[in-house]
């Protein structure tokens, strides 16, 4: 917020300052919550008590476990309730008639509780003379009656389940528990009496449809017998198949197997016949190489060949030893085209009697057509009187089913309803409305919580609740000075105090002035939310192993934090990583790694580590200009990034990171105090606003100066 008092300058809500203005205002906080709490304890006690009573019902098919007396299978035709089912029996215990002769029976229009018009009130007395509401005189009594009893009914089914509950809210808590269990019990006798009815009336229909249809099951049998002898359809041992249809299918069966072997001997003899009339080889053909005569010629054709080639490294191409083998070796080849020939024409000749042994299958296959063309037209009427027979016995068996059922259920003196009582309504002894304690409570609250916002916003439209930005810091920063010139001086406190007091500016950590504890650092990184640190080690390895103690003090507080290892001996890698040769700092300035593999978790806490990485350190040192970079990028994904540089000077520091942003960690364990001041000194002179003193224990080795250049 902006703007207070015509001004510019910028404000905030003083939360602190509304929570007083409700403290000073606490005593007409407490009046008010006191006064409407009594107001609403007075109307509850004021308001006519209604009780509320339930009756649940399990919706359920109740029939016999058996259909009949002399019968034991089991009763299976009944089908299980849906949601819809249960539903409607819901509309049934809400009907009309049932409510009416619920009462009757309970003269309940006798009872002023059902009938407004017993004791009118005046209010509704001016408001029908106006016209504004209908006379309930208007009304007969019955539907009087009827219209208060269903406001006060309320039946509904208990979610996912077959169960509906009968609630009833009347002024008499006896009344309140009768009703729904008399509800309860007019449903019940409403079923059994509609079941009888139905099983009676359906035992009388059945008895003469049923001597009908044994009957008609009789004639249509016989016709079917008839029918079958007249035609000569006469069965097999296959369902339904003549003995016409079972030849025509074997006939068929064989003539596609005869079609198949003769496009297969067609096919082999014309590859062979392809194979002779290009010239191919025909030892790669089936049929030719099963030859044995074949067989013995190729191996023939092979020890000549071998012998040729044999006799061709010593031997000219006259010599007449070569001649008589490579003669030899032509009538071998000719005896194997001869037989190839021999072998096309026994593949010919299958061909050829596969093609009569096909001529004749199709020849009996025509004769049986027309025969079974016959029977077939025969069997259309067959089907027909065996569906009319087979429908009439179906027909039949129901109706024997339906008719020993309704005998069964008709016989016994009383049908069980489908649904039974699991829960009877008992009298309540509390009041369901109003409950005096809650409301009272329930008032007296949110009187508080008004009141307490009527204050507050009083305060913030007022400005009262508003402060400008900024006031308090500088207030803080005034009584620190006033802290720090009152304090008692120690050794050498003013050698000290002038050389690192450069950046006056900067309000010093909310901790002791002597207190150099790695904890009190620690606290001071995540109180001040610092986001980037350069720690820098005069003592070396000792001054690397406290920053990353202090590394995983500040993870252990739930922040998070990254360590990057730019010192020469590598200490905090050590420390810290899990392995050695790891992927770090040094590979990811010279561009050899991605920047995901160069973080790595610590051995002993949730801090990361960025280790000192095994490339050329000089050829890392060429792209120095790059981890400012890198470093913003951590400060995306970590609360702290800590750079431990270990005993490095003011110009290194400023040549790794250029932004004097960052807040000065200088880690000296046992370093002498006049080499801490010279550092400090050093950094501010640099530009460098934000330094920290970390020796490890609560004072330095000799003499004293803020743990914080301020």
């Amino acid at each position: 917020m902006s703007g207070v008092s015509g001004g510019h300058q910028d404000v905030d809500i003083d939360l602190g300052g509304l929570f007083r203005a409700i403290w000073r205002r606490r005593g007409r906080v407490l009046m008010a919550t006191v006064v409407f709490a009594g107001l609403a304890f007075t109307g509850a006690n004021l308001m006519s008590p209604q009780y509320q009573s339930e009756t649940r019902l399990l919706i359920e098919s109740r029939q016999p476990a058996y259909s009949g007396a002399n019968q034991s299978t089991p009763q299976t035709t009944d089908s299980p309730f849906d949601e819809s089912g249960i539903s409607s029996q819901v509309q049934v215990l809400r009907s009309v008639d049932l409510i009416k002769q619920v009462a009757r029976e309970m003269k309940l229009y006798e009872l002023p509780e059902f009938d407004p018009t017993a004791n009118p009130s005046a209010i509704s007395d001016v408001l029908v003379m106006l016209g504004i509401k209908k006379n309930p005189l208007d009304l007969p009594p019955e539907e009087r009656v009827l219209k208060e009893f269903e406001e006060k009914l309320q039946v509904y089914q208990v979610e996912k389940s077959r169960v509906i509950a009968i609630q009833f809210t009347s002024k008499d808590p006896k009344l309140a528990a009768a009703i729904p269990n008399e509800m309860a019990k007019v449903f019940q006798s409403l079923q059994s009496g509609a079941k009888l009815d139905s099983n009676s009336e359906a035992s009388r229909w059945l008895e003469p449809e049923i001597a009908n249809l044994r009957e008609k099951v009789r004639d249509a049998e016989a016709k079917v017998a008839d029918y079958r002898a007249s035609s000569d359809l006469l069965l097999t041992g296959e369902t339904g198949g003549t003995f016409a249809t079972k030849q025509l299918n074997d006939i068929s069966t064989e003539l596609a197997r005869v079609r198949g072997e003769r496009a297969n001997a067609d096919a082999r003899a014309e590859g062979v016949r392809t194979a002779l009339a290009n010239g191919r080889a025909v030892d790669t053909l089936n049929d030719v190489v099963a030859s044995p005569m074949i067989q013995r010629l190729k191996e023939t054709e092979s020890n000549v060949q071998a012998q040729v080639a044999d006799l061709s490294t010593t031997l000219l191409d006259g010599h007449p030893r070569l001649k008589a083998l490579k003669a030899q070796l032509q009538g071998i080849r000719t005896q194997i085209v001869s037989e190839t020939k021999k072998i096309l024409g026994s593949l010919e000749n299958e061909a050829n009697v596969a093609q009569l042994r096909e001529k004749q299958l199709i020849g009996q296959l025509n004769t049986l057509k027309a025969s079974s063309a016959k029977a077939g037209e025969d069997e259309v009427g067959l089907r027909a009187l065996e569906r009319e027979a087979v429908a009439q016995r179906q027909l039949l068996e129901t109706y024997l089913a339906r008719y020993r059922e309704a005998t069964s259920r008709s016989g016994a003196d009383a049908a069980p309803a489908d649904a039974r009582v699991i829960s009877r309504a008992v009298e309540p002894t509390e009041a369901q409305f109003p409950k005096v304690v809650p409301i009272t409570i329930v008032a007296a609250f949110a009187s508080f919580l008004v009141s307490c916002v009527v204050i507050m916003l009083s305060e913030l439209f007022s400005g009262r609740a508003l402060r400008p930005v900024g006031v308090e810091h500088e207030t803080v920063v005034e009584e620190e000075k006033q802290k720090r010139a009152a304090a008692p001086l120690r050794e050498q406190p003013v050698p000290a105090t002038e050389r690192v007091a450069v950046a006056p500016q900067v309000a010093p950590a909310d901790i002791t002035d002597d207190d150099f504890s790695i904890q009190s650092v620690a606290e001071h990184v995540c109180g001040d939310d610092v986001r980037v640190a350069i720690s820098v080690s005069p003592a070396g390895d000792k001054g690397s192993m406290h920053t990353v103690m202090l590394a995983r003090l500040v993870a252990e507080q739930g922040r998070k934090i990254a360590v990057i290892d730019l010192t020469g001996s590598a200490y905090p890698t050590r420390l810290m990583a899990q392995s050695a040769g790891l992927a770090g700092i040094t590979n990811l300035l010279v561009g050899e790694v991605p920047f995901t593999e160069t973080i790595h978790s610590d051995r002993l806490s949730d801090a990361h580590i960025i280790p000192q990485g095994d490339a050329d350190a000089a050829l890392a040192m060429r792209g120095i200009e790059r981890l400012q970079m890198i470093i913003d990028a951590l400060t995306n994904a970590y609360d702290t990034v800590l750079v431990e540089c270990g005993p490095a000077d003011v110009e290194a520091i400023k040549r790794v990171y250029r932004s004097q942003d960052a807040e000065i960690i200088i880690s000296a364990p046992s370093v002498d105090n006049e080499a801490i001041i010279d550092l400090i000194t050093g950094f501010g002179e640099a530009g460098f606003t934000n330094i920290v003193l970390m020796t490890g224990t609560g004072y330095p080795k000799s003499g004293d100066s803020g743990r914080r250049a301020a």
